[in-house]
Parts: structure tokens; C-alpha cells; sequence
């Protein structure tokens, strides 16, 4: 049977090239099967009967069947010729019709782009239009409003022409004085910058001549002329210059602001009622004053002792005890503080916390001082868990003994620190002998003079009594600031209110290892023996 190709109409649902697609499969299919029929032919064994009629009409009339088999074979390939004439005919139509669709498809989009592109011109045109007419309103109210100020402008200035010819007029009525008074206000810059304004009443009394010296010395714990010496020497260091915004704060206000904020102990809200100030203006001034104090007055006031200055301290404390080569009187005291954000079990005070049964935390201070109470060292900030020879072992009195520059002199400490090379504690074991009972209060006397210089620091400066509000890490600034001010108290002699009365308790804890050196252990021995038998012993131990 003759294999039949689908038609398709010129008008046809399916696309070209799937219409193309299964015309490929067709011939593909049609010419297989020719190729299969070829091989069965080829296998096939031809039939021997048939075999013989073939011969039979070989030898008769051969000739026909030549002929008929001639004709059927170009039978065939005719319609092969004729399917092929139709498919190609096919392709040619689908070709055509797709080149044809191809066209109108690129008519379609050469329409659709000129027509967006004068929709475009048409709305570029209104934009610019509605900007340019919004641009004209714009000039004109900036027109209107420079004819408004020029206007106010001459208004203001015929307002100051009147009111400077009233002026001239009371500055002739008036008298010379006067008259140069109000030039001179009249000349001064005027200030741009609101500042509220607040009462400096107080201050300004203070601040006055007449002002009476014990009442100065109350507020500020100094005499006048102290005063006056600190602001000198901060001077260069705290002024400041005064602007077109505000008047600066004078020096003598800044350094009343610290001093009387470190001897009060006072809330920075209570300081800026004093001085007419704000509150954050105040807490400014008062870092700012300290730090100065540290940078500036440190190196002059709070330093270790040169070699003249050594013997005297040497001297002065063999009268006193009839120990040798004692050159300073240790003592470590706490600092109550806010509880910290961070590391707050380092700062937790357990002894202070079981005494008064409140939670406390504090950080250390630990000084050296001389006979007559100024500190020659201190060292500040180390957390208040830490016992007094942890503290002593982190400060840089402790790097320079071990430099070497503390050789053969004693620094007299209490039973919170071990026995070394370089310092002398008490006896601390239970069953003293007498010499033993007089080296201790003979060392004792030595302990009272850095204990006494520190409650003179408390008593002088509050701000050491209770928790304050400064940040941790400014309180080694604050703290250093009420030393050297402590210092220069002492050495000027200035008195203390009697009035001003502080108990101060520093538990000592005993030290794990005691004894760090035995030829300290020995000279110590010594010490005691020829404090007994020279007669430098008391005998109050016996009562």
C-alpha cells in the first residue's frame, strides 16, 4: 500500500515548524520501509515451483513478463516522484508563509516604536514645561521674600538710628564716668548663643575681698592665699578664651568648681546651684581641673625624695621610733564605689560588706608617706578584692625595689604586708616576747603617721567617703588630684576644721606567706634587741 502524507491547509492552526518537523519523519518512515522490504526480499528463498514456472516462461514468453515487470517498476518510482513533488511543493508554501509573517511581525514593531517615541516627545515636552513654570514661581517668591527682609531690614536699622540718637542723647546729659561706662557696654560683642541664666550669687561672694578667711577655709579647705597659689599655677593649663557664642568661665570659678566638688563630696546638681553653672559644664570642669592638678601639679608636689630630703625623713623617723633608715610609712586604704559594669566580683569589698551589711565595692589606694604626712607615693586604682600585698606587688614602688633603689633603707608597712628586704612589719604570732612587744609599738608609731595622713585626706576631701559619681575610669584622676591637694595642704600647714571628724577602718588581712627574706627576719631581730636595750623601748606594753 502506498503511503499517504498529511495535509495541511495554507491556513493551518500548527506551526511551520512542526508542520516541517513531520514532514522530515515521513521520509525518514517511507524510506525505511523500502530499504526493510529490499533486505526480506534478499533473505527470502525463492520457491522452487516458483522457480520452475519462472523457467517455463523464460523458454515460452519470457519476453511479456520482462515487459509487465518493466512497466510495474516504473509504476512505482512514478508515485515515489510524485509524493516527493508534493512535500517539496509544501516546504515551499510553508517558507513563504513564514517569510510573509516575518514581514508583518517587523512592520508591526517599526509602528509600535514610532509610536511610543512621540508619546515620549509629547510628555518630555509637558515636563519641562510644568518644571519651567514651577522655576518661575520659585524666583518669584524669592523676589517677594528679599523684598520682605530688605524691608524689615530698614525697618531695624531706623529702629537703631532712633534708638541711637536717644542714646547720644542721655550719653550728653550724663556725666563723663558714665558716659564711658556705656560706650564700653555699647562696644562689647553681644552673645548668639541662648545660655540659661542661673544665680552666681554664692560664688561671687566667695569670690570677693571681704569675704571671711574661716568661712573660705570651710568651703574649700584651704586658706585664700592657697587658693590663689593653685589657680596660679593652673593657669596656663585651664584658661580659656572667650567667643562670639559665650563668655569662657574664669579660671579662679573652674578651679572653685573642683575644689569644692572633691572637699564636699556634694551631687554635681547641688555644685551647679553654687556656681551658676550647668551640670554637665560642672562635671567637665571638674575632670578638667584634675587632670591639669595630675599633669601639672604632680611632679612638683607628690614625688619620692631625693637624696638631701632622704636623710632628713631618715632623721626625723629615728627620733621619733629609734628605727634607722626608715624612709616612709605604708599604709593601703578603700574607696567605696558604684557597683562596676564589668568585673564586679574583683571589685567586691567582703570585709566592708560583713561589717556594715551592705554590699560594697571599692578600689585601693595605697601611699607612702614622709613625717609629717605629705605622700612621696601612691598607687591607685586596683581593684578592692585584692589584699594589700597583692597591691603592693602591682605598684612601682615594688619594680623599683627590685631595681635596687631601696637597698638598705626601710619602708615601715602594717601586718597586711609580708617581711622583705625592704619592708618592716610587726610581729604577728601570738606569744610575744617583751622585746617583741616593744618592737611593735615602737613600729606602731610609724604605722599611725600614713594612717592619720590618711584620715586627713578623708576628712579633707568627702568625695573619698562615699560612693560617687564620677566613672571608674577617672577615679585614678580624681583620686591622684586629692593627694597632691592633700599634699600642698600639708606643706602650706593650712588647719584642719575641727568639726570634720572620720573613723577609718581598713581591715587588714595577714599576708599567706609572712616572712620573704631571712636576712630581713634577722635584722629585724636585731632592730628589736637594740631598741630594748638602748632604752628607745616604751614600756606601755606592760599596763
Amino acid at each position: 500500500m502506498k503511503q499517504q502524507l498529511p495535509s495541511f491547509p495554507e491556513n493551518s492552526c500548527f506551526p511551520n515548524s512542526y508542520i516541517r518537523e513531520l514532514l522530515e519523519k515521513t521520509l525518514v518512515q517511507m524510506n525505511d520501509n523500502v530499504s526493510n522490504k529490499r533486505r526480506r526480499r534478499r533473505k527470502d528463498p525463492v520457491p522452487e515451483t516458483l522457480t520452475s514456472n519462472l523457467y517455463s516462461n523464460t523458454s515460452g514468453d519470457g519476453g511479456e513478463n520482462d515487459e509487465f515487470g518493466g512497466v510495474e517498476n516504473q509504476g512505482g518510482g512514478a508515485v515515489k516522484t510524485k509524493e516527493l513533488k508534493e512535500i517539496i511543493t509544501s516546504l515551499l508554501l510553508l517558507e513563504e508563509q513564514e517569510k510573509s509573517e516575518q514581514e508583518e511581525f517587523v512592520k508591526e514593531e517599526e509602528e509600535n516604536k514610532l509610536l511610543f517615541e512621540g508619546n515620549h516627545k509629547k510628555t518630555t515636552k509637558v515636563m519641562w514645561d510644568y518644571y519651567s513654570n514651577v522655576q518661575q514661581h520659585q524666583n518669584d517668591l524669592e523676589q517677594l521674600d528679599g523684598a520682605r527682609k530688605r524691608k524689615g531690614r530698614g525697618n531695624s536699622a531706623a529702629a537703631c538710628a532712633i534708638a541711637a540718637a536717644a542714646a547720644e542723647d542721655e550719653i550728653v546729659s550724663s556725666s563723663k564716668a558714665n558716659s564711658t561706662s556705656e560706650k564700653g557696654a555699647t562696644g562689647a560683642p553681644q552673645r548668639r548663643l541662648w545660655v540659661k541664666n542661673r544665680s552666681k550669687a554664692w560664688w561671687d561672694q566667695c569670690n570677693s575681698a571681704d569675704f571671711p578667711e574661716e568661712e573660705f577655709k570651710k568651703a574649700f579647705r584651704m586658706g585664700k592665699d592657697t587658693f590663689e597659689m593653685i589657680c596660679n599655677e593652673l593657669s596656663s593649663v585651664v584658661a580659656k578664651e572667650n567667643t562670639m557664642l559665650r563668655d569662657a568661665v574664669p579660671v579662679k570659678q573652674r578651679v572653685a568648681v573642683c575644689i569644692w566638688r572633691l572637699a564636699t563630696g556634694e551631687p554635681l546638681r547641688l555644685v551647679s546651684k553654687r556656681f551658676g553653672l550647668g551640670i554637665s559644664t560642672c562635671h567637665k570642669l571638674v575632670l578638667e581641673v584634675c587632670t591639669a592638678i595630675r599633669t601639672v601639679l604632680m611632679p612638683k608636689y607628690l614625688q619620692w625624695p631625693d637624696e638631701e630630703k632622704m636623710r632628713n625623713v631618715k632623721d626625723e623617723y629615728e627620733a621619733m621610733s629609734g628605727i634607722p633608715n626608715v624612709v616612709g610609712s605604708m599604709y593601703t586604704t578603700h574607696i567605696p564605689i558604684i557597683a562596676p559594669k564589668i568585673s564586679v566580683a574583683a571589685y567586691f569589698n567582703k570585709r566592708h560588706t560583713e561589717r556594715n551589711q551592705k554590699t560594697s565595692y571599692s578600689i585601693t589606694v595605697q601611699g607612702v608617706v614622709d613625717p609629717r604626712g605629705v605622700f612621696t607615693d601612691v598607687c591607685i586604682g586596683w581593684p578592692g578584692s585584692m589584699p594589700d600585698d597583692q597591691v603592693l606587688e602591682k605598684s612601682a614602688l615594688f619594680q623599683r625595689a627590685n631595681t635596687g633603689l631601696l637597698n638598705g633603707v626601710w619602708i615601715v608597712g602594717s601586718s597586711g604586708y609580708p617581711l622583705m628586704d625592704w619592708v618592716l612589719v610587726p610581729y604577728t604570732q601570738q606569744h610575744l616576747t617583751w622585746t617583741q612587744h616593744a618592737f611593735n609599738e615602737k613600729i606602731g608609731e610609724v604605722q599611725r603617721v600614713a594612717k592619720e595622713s590618711f584620715v586627713r585626706l578623708k576628712r579633707r576631701w568627702s568625695c573619698l567617703q562615699k560612693r560617687t559619681e564620677v566613672k571608674l575610669q577617672d577615679l585614678p584622676v580624681v583620686l591622684g588630684a586629692c593627694c597632691v591637694l592633700h599634699n600642698i595642704c600639708e606643706m602650706r600647714n593650712e588647719e584642719m576644721d575641727p568639726e570634720l571628724n572620720f573613723e577609718l577602718i581598713d581591715d587588714e588581712m595577714v599576708p599567706e606567706i609572712q616572712l620573704r627574706s631571712t636576712n630581713a627576719r634577722l635584722a629585724r631581730d636585731a632592730i628589736a634587741h637594740n631598741l630594748l636595750h638602748h632604752n628607745h623601748a616604751g614600756t606601755s606594753f606592760l599596763s
